[in-house]
């Protein structure tokens, strides 16, 4: 891999990776649009801890307060509000690794091709702006009921659709039940560390079990920067979303998908 290569993919991951865009959408464009090789396993690994680490980095205060509050729960010194959303982020997890781990190899093959994404960038962009307009919600990620939470979960097995954007249909379904944006992104965002740790450890399943060459210093820029890059986007996503909603990423998600339509079958 060149340096060029190493930069791109890592930066893109890192930005699409949180924000309402799908990154499978955009990272599909990547050999399309270059001549580089496949960038393999290792690397796809090393992205994903970027990632990973950068939004446990960013919500290091919450997520030790949900540690310490679900450990005390556990001792019998009953449930407080970081406990209980350490449960719902559990609880909202569960829909989407079931069927990643039974489904994994059919999305995989059957369900990436550029018609789908370009379709599902369109589709649940719309969905996310309807979501955003009909009616801005009060409840914060402390607020959410059970209701609430297997509905984000049942919506967050969509985002196994490439082009729907875990993030994009976290947040609306998140919307939709009386979240507010903060709220909603900021809940989307824990519920992306368990995920990330799932898709991560199935590559890493793939990567032993076919052994490959590392370029370890590519692996720890890739690393680096997807992490930064993610820091980055998560800390000014919140602000811009509290000025101007989502309506600037639904635009770029019917803009895209349409794009990406022309081109590949126009």
């Amino acid at each position: 891999m060149d340096w060029l290569q190493v930069v791109v993919l890592a930066v893109v991951q890192g930005v699409s990776e949180f924000l309402p865009v799908s990154s499978s959408a955009h990272l599909i464009l990547v050999p399309v649009l270059t001549e580089w090789q496949d960038q393999g396993l290792a690397f796809d690994v090393a992205l994903h801890l970027g990632s990973l680490s950068a939004v446990i980095i960013y919500f290091r205060q919450e997520i030790w307060q949900m540690v310490i509050s679900s450990l005390a729960a556990l001792s019998g010194k009953g449930v407080n509000e970081d406990a209980r959303l350490a449960l719902w982020v559990t609880l909202a997890t569960i829909p989407v690794g079931l069927i990643g781990l039974l489904l994994h190899d059919v999305i995989s093959h059957l369900m990436r091709s550029t018609l789908i994404i370009g379709f599902s960038l369109i589709g649940f962009g719309l969905l996310l702006g309807y979501a955003d307009w009909r009616k801005e919600g009060t409840r914060s990620e402390y607020q959410l009921r059970l209701k609430d939470v297997l509905i984000i979960g049942g919506a967050q097995a969509l985002a196994l659709i490439p082009g729907t954007s875990r993030s994009g249909i976290t947040i609306t379904a998140a919307l939709m039940v009386g979240m507010n944006r903060e709220g909603a992104s900021r809940f989307s965002f824990l519920l992306s560390i368990p995920v990330i740790v799932l898709a991560g450890g199935l590559e890493a399943v793939g990567l032993f079990s076919a052994p490959q060459s590392i370029d370890w210093i590519a692996m720890l820029a890739g690393t680096l920067l997807s992490g930064i890059s993610a820091y980055l986007c998560i800390h000014y996503f919140l602000v811009v979303i509290k000025k101007l909603g989502m309506q600037p990423f639904v635009i770029y998600r019917v803009l895209f998908g349409a794009w990406l339509l022309w081109f590949f079958y126009f």
